[in-house]
């Protein structure tokens, strides 16, 4: 297999992982009817979360131990991530904010918060490091070792939370498509007022699907840093990209937990199509066509959202109150 195919695959993998827990914590809280575009601001703030808590117990810890490290990243990056879903859903379902103004301030004011905070982590420096963490967050499957080959490689090459990933999406399957509580859920996202009147607790709903899915979210900014991003906290602006690249995949996936799988993996393909496609083929690709190869995940979710619009099949439609603020008055 050809080594170019091989480290698209490894690279695309990763990035499909970070977008995924962000697709799916979304598709939660738009099940529930809120539209919360601070996805981005919400990976900010479990990234931010998670590292800085495994870099202190680094920095303070005699001799720090990995699985600590996972255990205080993960516990820290979802409270912070679902302490953001908490306050989105304060404004939209108890003051009925609008949903599209409060999830784009929540965007800014989860990367203000992360940058504002990192400068004090970083200290003066362009970038800071957790390498323990790091080391246990991408620490390889080591069943089967190189009995498969290349196979190995390709398949147990990741670090856990790949494959909590694919686990989390296959769980949501089941809990939205063959649980009461699932089935309560899409009841509130089409229509909570006959879901109020047959008895269920529509805002209970509504904060457990925000802040949940909120939390989830969080885990694919914790990913990007401790894993993807060799366990580095820089204040770049690149988790804001990949938190709308996961809105624009919970489109693609029509609402669907388990097309987040390999639609998230395709997305990742399609934005390393730039660096790994040219080796492939034999061609060289101009420096001003790279941000161009890197639209293409957009424009198939522009696509997929103007074929999905014309056959209007109910099954691939979003939820029918999604982004509209529910009064009880007006039932």
């Amino acid at each position: 297999m050809n080594s170019n195919l091989i480290a698209w695959i490894l690279r695309a993998v990763p990035f499909g992982t970070i977008i995924m827990f962000g697709s799916m914590g979304e598709i939660v809280t738009e099940k529930s009817g809120n539209l919360n575009l601070g996805v981005p601001g919400i990976m900010y703030l479990g990234g931010f979360a998670g590292f800085a808590s495994a870099w202190y117990y680094e920095k303070v810890s005699a001799s720090p131990r990995g699985w600590v490290c996972v255990l205080i990243a993960m516990f820290c990056a979802i409270l912070a991530s679902m302490a953001g879903g908490l306050i989105y859903s304060f404004l939209t379902i108890t003051l009925r904010a609008n949903q599209n103004v409060t999830g784009l301030a929540l965007t800014t004011f989860g990367m203000g918060v992360a940058n504002f905070f990192g400068v004090f982590i970083l200290n003066g420096a362009s970038y800071t490091a957790a390498p323990l963490a790091n080391a246990a967050f991408s620490k390889k499957i080591p069943v089967l070792g190189s009995r498969l080959g290349l196979l190995s490689e390709i398949v147990f090459g990741y670090g856990f939370l790949v494959y909590a990933a694919i686990a989390v999406a296959v769980v949501l399957f089941f809990i939205l498509n063959y649980t009461r509580v699932g089935l309560n859920l899409r009841a509130v996202g089409e229509n909570p007022a006959t879901a109020d009147a047959a008895g269920i607790n529509v805002t209970k709903y509504k904060y457990l699907a925000t802040c949940i899915g909120a939390g989830l979210s969080g885990i694919g900014g914790l990913y990007y840093v401790l894993d993807y991003n060799q366990g580095i906290w820089a204040t770049t602006g690149q988790i804001e990209a990949l938190g709308w690249l996961a809105v624009a995949l919970v489109i693609f996936t029509t609402w669907k937990p388990l097309n987040a799988i390999w639609g998230a993996y395709l997305f990742g393909i399609l934005y390393w199509l730039y660096q790994f496609l040219p080796g492939l083929i034999g061609i060289r690709v101009s420096s001003y066509m790279t941000d161009l190869i890197q639209m293409v995940p957009y424009v198939v979710t522009i696509i997929v959202l103007i074929v999905v619009s014309f056959r209007r099949k109910k099954e691939n439609q979003p939820p029918s109150s999604l982004g509209l603020s529910y009064f009880r008055e007006e039932r």
